[in-house]
């Protein structure tokens, strides 16, 4: 029970974190903007497309990637909101990905490869 208690106790902290909190307000500006949404949705369609294209034999895998990713840079650099979104969400991640990590290194008793770039990790330091 204890256990959980802590687990809870981790999860209340991530809820009130500065990163949740950014995220938060991130999506909600982002839901909030006629043109982001714009964007998202014309992204969502090419990304649909690719997807198709590359199912009928159109387009190879690597080029659906790559197109994919391009399409996307452009989606965020065209909104300032859509890119605050994408950074909340990925300083969101880190946080989370270091919790997991950190927990990991307890119960396995070891980093598993630390990198030393907290960008690949974010857990060790």
């Amino acid at each position: 029970m204890k256990i959980i208690e802590k687990a809870h106790e981790l999860g209340q902290l991530i809820k009130e974190s500065d990163e949740m909190k950014a995220l938060h307000a991130a999506e909600q500006a982002q839901a909030n903007d006629e043109d982001a949404q714009k964007l998202v949705e014309a992204f969502n369609l090419k990304r649909m497309n690719l997807a198709r294209d590359m199912q009928e034999g159109k387009l190879t895998q690597e080029e659906a990637i790559k197109q994919n990713n391009d399409a996307f840079a452009e989606m965020v650099e065209a909104s300032e909101i859509i890119k605050n979104y994408v950074e909340a969400k990925k300083a969101f991640d880190k946080l989370v990905t270091g919790v997991n990590s950190t927990i990991n290194l307890y119960i396995m008793g070891e980093q598993g490869g630390c990198t030393h770039d907290c960008h690949s990790c974010g857990g060790c330091h």
